[in-house]
């Protein structure tokens, strides 16, 4: 078989997502901050970018046809200075005033940069920080220090021991009863309960810390721990074989005690949400405000754009390398503007479909999703999809993900259809205004919203009221004593 060479010519189409292209679409689904941060890193490796200042300097200039006026020569007499003293002044007055210091101000330049007030908060200490000071402070020998230092380190955020006396016993060398021995002293440590390995142990550390002279709360912390858990305290009394008033108070205690004693102590820091749009009510109109705050206003340098304009003495490879950067420049104001539009698009059609979530809460939400947006607009869903990711809008109702106001939807016995935010808003006021003595169970839940027109399944209502972090109805119920 003879090999030889041949030309075919084949029109074909294909879908190529340039640099450019996918710059856009990352754009689009960038938080605020995170554009921020985007916009000055591309500010630090773009020479041909740079930020735009609205001020203008007021720089004066002279007419060079007007001559200037001759400067006339004045002539002084010499002055000569010379100081008298007085034969009857009065010393003593004078260097008692000379030696009082005067008040000190400390004025600074208003143009100079401060410090943020966020730089000059002080961090409050850690669990681990708060134990090693009252180690650092306790009567501790150098061993019991080394094992006090392997139980700080093992403890939980909550405050509990994660590993094990044999544990460490292995890691430091010495007996486990002498472990036990020093995580007894550091069970003694503020706050009260820490180093606990289970809740039990937890909550008798709390107790006998308040020194309650019967031992009622430590036998049911120790013993009848479970009645507590299922809230059965009819049970408990019957059990006890104590009075109710008694049992009362002794649960009540217990029920005072902090079972995560560590939290207090959290280094979690709170992450404050920017809003990327501010949705105001002007007379009866909606209108909606992009955050531009803090954004900057992006420019090409017009030194470069004259470089390669005029005839200049620039090297060919400056020039390519400069026409690159321009371009790369030119494409990202274009990608950032593009966006802005879009979002302000996008926030103005969820504006105009949840026009009574605005005016009167949750409670009015309507189901929809990201098809409805997309036909208003006239954009792919997929654009809408990353246009509403990690995006905040702040309405007259609170501050709310973007991706909020798309939900599906429940059926209703007639009429329209509610959507599901609207449904679990309506079950957690129905479950805050319930009776506490008895509380609504799932299925008297599914009759409250049949009568109100929402036709849900009990298993749905299970798992929205899980959503929203509600316990079960039988622990919901308050104490209920008997009589």
């Amino acid at each position: 078989m003879a090999l030889e060479l041949k030309q075919h010519m084949k029109l074909t189409q294909q879908l190529i997502i340039t640099p450019q292209l996918q710059q856009a679409i990352k754009l689009l689904q960038l938080s605020r901050l995170e554009l921020l941060e985007t916009i000055q890193q591309e500010l630090e490796v773009n020479p041909v970018l740079e930020e735009a200042t609205e001020a203008v300097e007021d720089v004066g200039i002279k007419d060079e046809a007007e001559p200037e006026p001759p400067r006339v020569e004045e002539r002084y007499d010499e002055v000569e200075i010379t100081e008298k003293v007085r034969d009857d002044f009065d010393w003593e007055s004078f260097l008692e005033d000379y030696s009082t210091y005067a008040p000190v101000t400390n004025e600074r330049d208003p143009n100079q940069e401060q410090p943020s007030f966020e730089q000059r908060l002080t961090s409050k200490p850690c669990l681990e920080d708060h134990l090693m000071w009252q180690l650092c402070l306790s009567d501790f020998t150098e061993e019991e220090r080394d094992i006090a230092v392997q139980i700080i380190g093992n403890l939980s955020s909550d405050g509990y021991l994660l590993a094990g006396v044999d544990e460490i016993a292995q890691l430091t060398g010495f007996p486990a009863e002498r472990v036990e021995h020093v995580l007894k002293k550091v069970q003694g440590f503020d706050p009260p309960g820490v180093a606990a390995r289970t809740l039990q142990e937890c909550l008798l550390i709390q107790a006998r810390s308040l020194d309650i002279p019967n031992g009622l709360v430590e036998t049911i912390i120790e013993q009848y721990l479970p009645y507590l858990e299922n809230k059965n305290y009819q049970g408990l009394v019957k059990v006890l074989r104590r009075p109710k008033e008694e049992v009362q108070a002794a649960v009540e205690i217990i029920l005072s005690l902090d079972p995560k004693p560590g939290r207090a102590y959290s280094a979690e820091e709170v992450h404050y949400v920017s809003p990327d749009i501010y949705v105001i009510k002007v007379d009866d109109e909606f209108v909606v405000v992009l955050n531009e705050d803090g954004m900057p206003k992006l420019r090409v340098n017009p030194y470069y754009k004259e470089a390669l304009r005029r005839d200049s003495a620039v090297p060919e490879e400056a020039k390519e390398y400069i026409q690159g950067k321009l371009r790369s420049a030119a494409w990202l104001i274009k990608s950032i503007h593009q966006r802005q539009r879009t979002l302000y698009k996008v926030a103005q059609s969820i504006v105009n479909f949840q026009r009574e979530f605005f005016e009167k809460g949750i409670a009015y939400l309507k189901p929809m999703v990201l098809r409805d947006v997309a036909e208003d607009v006239g954009m792919h869903e997929s654009t809408i999809s990353r246009v509403t990711t990690n995006k905040y809008m702040h309405t007259p109702q609170g501050i709310f993900e973007l991706k909020y106001f798309f939900n599906s939807s429940i059926n209703s016995v007639v009429g329209e259809a509610v959507a599901s935010e609207s449904v679990k808003e309506r079950i957690r006021r129905l479950i805050r205004d319930e009776d506490p003595a008895n509380p609504y169970s799932d299925k008297d839940l599914v009759d409250l919203l049949q009568k109100e027109n929402i036709r849900i399944a009990r298993r749905t209502v299970a798992k929205y009221r899980e959503m929203l972090g509600i316990l079960p109805s039988h622990k919901r119920k308050r104490v209920l004593w008997g009589t």
